[in-house]
């Protein structure tokens, strides 16, 4: 798959905020002692599995509300929400991954480098995102150690089932091409059904225009927990 025109947005939240909504086995991870949350929104090209022709593949928005965390010493990626624009893609994300993903009405128009985007989820219409970005700066990449890689550099996902054991999915992808990012938020109640309110501060902004992605299946990490409240 290839992600196309995303857009980090970050704040720095109290772990507690988000420690009832994470099996008690997975560790949440800190950089330097804090927390984060994140609001992704990107539009996803060429989704397919590898052995099928590009004549096959689908095309979707998505946006994803996500923190990151720790597995048996193994950093990853939590996910509460990700809200795509494929019934077919939520339907298999549930069922194969065992992410909760939801369908919903999006749009993304581009004109020139900025980005105008907006989501409405399906079965609860108060959950949306309207913005629009744009990249303010020249593409870098994060150096080890920093913030800015700590976000991002992520190369696993962690799920649970509803008996509550846990997966790990592996990606891999080149490093990413960040850019410095600005962005105006009309709307953003991606976080209601975590019961959380977004810091007042302005969140911490990267730009990336395209990175191609491959995803492997599923496998357990770990012993059983608590399931996953977000499901």
């Amino acid at each position: 798959m290839t992600w196309n025109d995303l857009l980090f947005m970050h704040w720095r939240v109290p772990e507690k905020a988000l420690r009832n909504w994470i099996p008690a086995g997975v560790e949440i991870d800190r950089f330097e002692g804090e927390a984060w949350l994140g609001v992704i929104p990107f539009y996803m090209t060429d989704v397919r599995p590898r052995w099928m022709p590009s004549a096959v593949a689908s095309s979707f928005a998505e946006v994803n509300v996500r923190t990151y965390v720790r597995h048996n010493g193994r950093p990853g990626v939590w996910f509460f929400s990700l809200d795509a624009a494929s019934r077919f893609a939520v339907w298999g994300a549930r069922r194969f991954f065992y992410l909760p993903y939801h369908f919903a009405s999006m749009s993304k128009h581009t004109r020139g480098d900025l980005v105008a985007y907006q989501s409405r989820r399906a079965a609860a219409p108060e959950i949306r995102l309207a913005c629009q970005y744009k990249p303010c700066g020249a593409s870098y990449r994060a150096t080890a150690g920093s913030l800015d890689s700590w976000l991002t550099d992520r190369y696993c996902l962690f799920a649970a089932n509803k008996r509550g054991q846990i997966f790990r999915g592996d990606i891999h992808h080149a490093p990413w091409p960040l850019q410095p990012a600005e962005a105006e938020v009309e709307i953003n109640t991606m976080t209601n059904p975590l019961g959380l309110a977004l810091p007042s501060e302005a969140p911490l902004l990267h730009f990336a225009k395209r990175l191609d992605v491959r995803a492997w299946a599923l496998t357990r990490s770990g012993s059983s927990t608590t399931p996953n409240r977000a499901g």
